[in-house]
């Protein structure tokens, strides 16, 4: 995948840049994998905003992506390359023997009429997925299940991979994108490669229009709002925050206060990631 520079015809084109699809293979969906999506702006079932900053953005339809891999021992070709609105990724339509079509995380190296399989019997080639203890080790994998049956929840982004490291026992290490190094059950299914579209974290939107298409609304500075709505406001012009350290808009310490509650999950983390950038 490449990505395509705007000329700086406008204040908006410049330091713009966006992809070039090439390789997407084809434009409209398959509709047998398409729901409907409604757009909640951040609320939640009794309409009160959880997520801030959510609203407006493209109307957009949700593609079924098959996490689970659980068509052991059907070969499938790959019919198609496609883009999808709600994820970095790419996705490629997978045709099987059987006559069923699913979507997959496209990864590094899949073509159009490459094969894959899901099960023991699977090649150890980008796109076949197994379970974590019929992998050699130091091999790069992603859209890994936590909990057998439940389908990939981690590595699922554009350009990501973890590590297989270590396999002891019941139980394999695999280090993250994030530098964290986690054990998990080695019955646990993975699949091969990294996640495609490697050049997403260099795209430039350029202007605000774009990231409001994407649904974002913008961010406010607590010190230009109100008392009532954040510990920061108030004061004449531009005034200092008044107490000691930030705050976030409910009252707690910011930056560098702990907010992780411990989970039942913990134990299984051996190191946990580092500071960004260091």
């Amino acid at each position: 995948m490449a990505i395509k520079v705007f000329r700086p015809t406008s204040p908006g084109r410049r330091r713009m840049s966006g992809y070039t699809f090439d390789e997407i293979t084809k434009d409209k969906p398959e509709k047998s994998l398409l729901r409907r999506k409604n757009s909640k702006a951040g609320r939640n079932f009794r309409g009160k905003v959880t997520v801030h900053h959510r609203g407006g953005g493209e109307k957009r339809q949700l593609r079924i992506i098959d996490f689970k891999r659980d068509k052991t021992g059907v070969p499938g070709r790959v019919a198609a390359i496609e883009y999808d609105p709600n994820r970095s990724a790419r996705i490629a339509l997978i045709f099987y023997a059987d006559g069923e079509k699913r979507y997959i995380l496209a990864p590094v190296g899949l073509n159009v009429d490459d094969k894959i399989m899901s099960g023991p019997g699977a090649e150890i080639k980008p796109g076949n997925s197994m379970e974590m203890k019929s992998m050699p080790t130091g091999i790069e994998i992603h859209n890994i299940e936590l909990n057998k049956g439940r389908g990939g929840q981690i590595v699922r982004s554009a350009g990501a991979s973890a590590q297989l490291m270590v396999k002891e026992g019941e139980y394999v290490l695999l280090r993250l994108p994030s530098g964290e190094i986690r054990r998990v059950r080695s019955d646990c299914i993975a699949t091969v490669g990294h996640v495609g579209n490697l050049e997403h974290q260099n795209i430039s939107l350029g202007k605000a229009g774009r990231k409001r298409h994407m649904g974002i609304r913008p961010t406010v500075r607590g010190s230009a709002m109100s008392p009532r709505d954040h510990p920061h406001g108030g004061g004449e012009g531009r005034s200092p925050i008044g107490m000691p350290g930030p705050k976030t808009p409910w009252g707690k310490p910011a930056m560098g206060y702990k907010t992780r509650k411990p989970k039942a999950s913990d134990r299984m983390i051996v190191k946990r990631r580092g500071k960004k950038g260091g």
